[in-house]
């Protein structure tokens, strides 16, 4: 009777390419916390096991927009007390990984609501321009949440509902813009949507 293949165990080198499959900085973070705390993570000493926790909690929190500066002054002690205080490498390396993400200032850039690289997808939505918008329909055809209301134009008739997209229903896979042929359809900075005109 051949014997079971043990599967490879995950080392922190897997860890961090995982993470930087992800080009935001913050999204990193939580994906490299995650998979720390999925595997490599022992659980032996308290700093770490309870430190990688809470800075999981605190990073969800700022990729869904609903962070603050006091969070990141808190995942800066965490890491500063698990780097000081983790009993192995893996702590360390971890309370590393995340200090050096949080100086590069994309953390701060998240609190004002902005991703530089969009990748996360709470701080965005997709709109449609109503000026660039020939209410062609395509859109609304491909959008599987049925959250682009309006009505297509038809000739010599006026007074439709112009198209737009309820954020609510929107889960922002991205059909819309890719179909849209007036190029109509813009994915925005929920903070640049808020501003008022001539900011």
């Amino acid at each position: 009777m051949s014997e079971e293949k043990k599967p490879t165990p995950v080392t922190m080198k897997d860890v961090q390419a995982k993470a930087e499959e992800k080009k935001c900085q913050v999204q990193q973070s939580l994906v490299f916390i995650e998979e720390f705390l999925a595997e490599p993570m022992c659980g032996r000493c308290f700093p770490c096991s309870f430190g990688s926790y809470e800075m999981r909690i605190r990073i969800k929190k700022i990729v869904g927009g609903t962070g603050t500066d006091e969070d990141i002054a808190r995942l800066k002690r965490i890491s500063t007390n698990m780097l000081e205080a983790s009993m192995c490498k893996k702590g360390k390396d971890t309370a590393k990984f995340i200090a050096e993400k949080i100086e590069s200032g994309e953390y701060a850039g998240h609190i004002g609501k902005e991703c530089s690289e969009k990748e996360c997808d709470t701080l965005f939505e997709y709109i449609i321009i109503p000026e660039k918008c020939t209410s062609c329909n395509i859109c609304k055809d491909v959008c599987k949440d049925n959250a682009i209301i309006g009505e297509k134009r038809k000739p010599h008739l006026s007074g439709y509902l112009p198209f737009e997209i309820a954020q609510k229903r929107c889960t922002k896979c991205g059909e819309c813009i890719k179909v849209c042929p007036a190029g109509a359809i813009e994915f925005i900075s929920v903070c640049a949507e808020k501003e008022p005109a001539g900011v």
